[in-house]
């Protein structure tokens, strides 16, 4: 359409929206789908949130707030980073938006100029280019092969940063792999990002409740404070706190950041929902128990779905360290033929087999830059992980 912006041809739509999508339109249609494309915990909202947010409504907090979030909110979010993180942040180095994707947004475009780099390991959350480019910067992908864990080796961090590189952006646990970087991986890391001193760093830590067999979480300005000045620590409810589609993120950084962020919100969305601000508030101030006891069903979950698709054929599942993702590798099924003689060349031919053979819709690795693998999330009901894993390994068995 010639109206449209040409900005749009250097995106596309989200695939794992895409593919979630899909699995709701076949199940509409009456075809019976497992769908574990969606990153979202299956576990519903604690009560005393929920509570919290009632109680916002009956005493009528349902006006506009501050751009960038309620006083009480930034107040609890400045008492997570202490006690969590041991990170000081003041409430004006805090910003809160409409989830974690609009905070990372937010950043990109008060920072980055046309032709300004943006280095993302590889595997990638699908959002991370896309948003670089819609900010008319330049995402450059680092491969992050499985012989290292799926993880950036100071080494590949220092051969991608150039005169032009403004953030590093380094997402632990990560979406897709679930691989995290220990305390020794990151303070490797730090001693490159210290010779570099014109490249910021943005760390998408939205996972960092989810871990599992007694892995340390850590983030990057707790493990070197010279970095502090020039981090952006973005977090959020979403995954620890069952609470998507409340749509609440946030960040602490540096003053001047935090600002233009707000100028930007301030044109686009204003502020987050007064509603659901309340209800992170009791989120991050009320009890923590919850969040011990739904990890160790998630882990009980991740190691069912290793143990059974490294049982498949042509499959490879490394055991991730946190989030709720698997990454297995799809290598030993291109190819095979399916039995009706289509053949496998791709991990999106490969997915496309599992949909339409047996119903199971996952995402292809190449949608998040790295083939030939693909993501499965284990952020639902244990016997329907059982009845999809049971499905992938019948597919996997009937190539030729």
């Amino acid at each position: 359409m010639p109206f449209l912006a040409d900005r749009l041809s250097n995106i596309k739509p989200s695939p794992t929206i895409a593919v979630t999508t899909k699995a709701q339109e076949l199940k509409a249609a009456g075809r019976d789908v497992i769908g574990l494309g969606a990153g979202e915990p299956d576990f519903d909202t604690p009560q005393n949130i929920k509570d919290a947010a009632i109680k916002a409504i009956n005493a009528g907090e349902t006006k506009y707030t501050a751009v960038d979030g309620t006083p009480a909110l930034k107040k609890a979010i400045c008492a997570k980073f202490k006690r969590e993180n041991g990170l000081s942040y003041t409430p004006q180095q805090i910003t809160v938006g409409t989830g974690g994707k609009q905070v990372l947004y937010n950043a990109l475009v008060a920072t980055l100029n046309k032709g300004d780099e943006v280095i993302i390991p590889a595997p990638y959350w699908v959002s991370y280019p896309d948003m670089v480019a819609l900010a008319e910067g330049t995402p450059v992908a680092v491969a992050c092969g499985e012989n290292n864990g799926f993880k950036l080796t100071p080494e590949a961090l220092e051969a991608a940063i150039t005169p032009k590189t403004k953030w590093l952006i380094l997402n632990s646990p990560s979406n897709p792999t679930g691989a995290a970087y220990t305390k020794q991986e990151l303070r490797a890391l730090a001693d490159v990002l210290l010779k570099h001193k014109h490249v910021w760093i943005m760390t998408d830590d939205m996972y960092e409740h989810l871990v599992y067999d007694d892995f340390q979480f850590a983030t990057v300005a707790e493990v070197e404070p010279q970095l502090y000045g020039r981090t952006l620590t973005v977090n959020g409810v979403s995954k620890a706190y069952c609470m998507t589609g409340w749509r609440i993120g946030y960040a602490g950084g540096p003053v001047e950041l935090i600002k233009a962020m707000a100028t930007i919100q301030s044109q686009s969305t204003s502020n987050p929902s007064s509603v659901s601000q309340a209800a992170a508030v009791e989120a991050l101030n009320g009890p923590q128990d919850f969040i011990p006891r739904n990890n160790q069903s998630f882990k009980q979950r991740r190691d069912l779905v290793v143990e059974m698709l490294n049982q498949a054929p042509g499959i490879r599942c490394p055991r991730p360290e946190g989030a709720f993702y698997v990454f297995p590798s799809c290598a030993g099924t291109i190819g095979k033929k399916t039995p009706d003689g289509k053949l496998i060349k791709t991990d999106e031919d490969f997915v496309t087999y599992l949909l339409e053979a047996e119903g199971v819709a996952v995402v292809q690795g190449s949608a998040f830059g790295l083939a030939p693998y693909f993501r499965i999330s284990y952020a639902t009901a244990t016997e329907a992980l059982r009845d999809a894993c049971t499905r992938i390994q019948r597919a996997c068995k009937a190539l030729k």
